[in-house]
């Protein structure tokens, strides 16, 4: 458990203190049932949503407090990914933590000497702010990732390519309900139904959700990049399929009637000369020749290959 103090900067509080003004605490999961006195004397704070169970991103408004969780698409150090819980009230804010990279960002926020000016709802806006810093980033090495896709369709190399385009549309529908759904918490933030964020804290909730739609335009962009790949992949396969065919029907084409040639003399009447003549035999063989010959001359005149 750790415990900070929201002033005019972000500061650690020394163990057993209880310091006046506005508090931040990160828990796990676990520590979440073993909250110390005093701030187990405000039952409140054992509402605080499970990072554990979290799945998505929401904000739920109650009489006295505003909780929710938050899920990110990014990986923590473990694997898994990024996800905590959060609850707010008048003078609290606690966040639910079970990877670390919840107490990483606000490691650095201090380290940085962020100023939140005592006011949760600026420090909310900085640690999302922060959240969201590599956002774009990434967002532009996921289209440097499809465009290097691009260029092996149009060189024709497709193994492995299908897998490939289907992770990459994952991960964008990933960042897209990401996004999605944290603009809808921030939207239910700057509602202000609880009446804990100032005029200024909700201007800052509304430059926020404007960067996420920014954000969210970004990954619609990327998804119609994706689109555009996939159906150039899609016409690259069909394109070699057709080759394939076309390889085929000249090869069909061509054994045709020799297979005819073949029939024909295969009947074994007794009443054909050429089987009883000295040079049937080479004179079949020769007509054979002659007739690929003249299939593949015709072929080519045709411009069929």
């Amino acid at each position: 458990m750790k415990l900070y103090s929201i002033g005019q900067s972000l500061a650690p509080c020394e163990p057993g203190g209880t310091p006046a003004g506005p508090l931040l605490l990160l828990l796990s999961s676990e520590e979440v049932a073993q909250l110390p006195d005093p701030l187990a004397a405000q039952p409140v704070l054992r509402h605080i949503p499970l990072a554990r169970d979290a799945r998505v991103c929401k904000a739920e408004v109650h009489r006295d407090y505003l909780c929710g969780t938050v899920t990110t698409p990014r990986q923590a150090k473990d694997g898994g990914r990024i996800a905590f819980g959060y609850l707010i009230t008048a003078g609290r804010l606690v966040l639910c933590d079970d990877t670390g990279a919840v107490q990483s960002l606000v490691r650095r926020m201090v380290k940085e000497k962020t100023s939140p000016q005592g006011s949760i709802g600026r420090f909310c806006y900085e640690f999302l702010e922060l959240l969201l810093a590599k956002d774009l980033h990434h967002l532009e090495e996921l289209e440097d990732q499809l465009a290097r896709l691009e260029e092996r369709v149009l060189g024709g190399s497709l193994e492995g390519l299908n897998s490939q385009l289907t992770e990459l549309n994952r991960e964008a529908m990933r960042w897209m309900r990401f996004y999605t759904q944290l603009d809808d918490m921030v939207c239910e933030f700057q509602e202000n139904e609880n009446n804990f964020f100032s005029d200024a804290e909700q201007l800052l909730f509304r430059l926020l959700e404007k960067r996420l739609g920014r954000l969210l335009d970004e990954t619609k962009l990327l998804r119609e990049y994706y689109v555009q790949v996939r159906e150039m992949y899609q016409s690259e396969i069909g394109l070699q399929q057709n080759q394939i065919m076309k390889i085929l029907t000249i090869v069909t084409t061509v054994f045709m009637p020799l297979s005819l040639l073949a029939g024909w003399y295969g009947m074994n009447f007794t009443g054909m000369p050429e089987l009883s003549w000295q040079y049937g035999y080479p004179a079949v063989i020769t007509a054979g020749v002659l007739i690929v010959l003249v299939c593949l001359w015709w072929i080519k005149k045709k411009k069929f290959w």
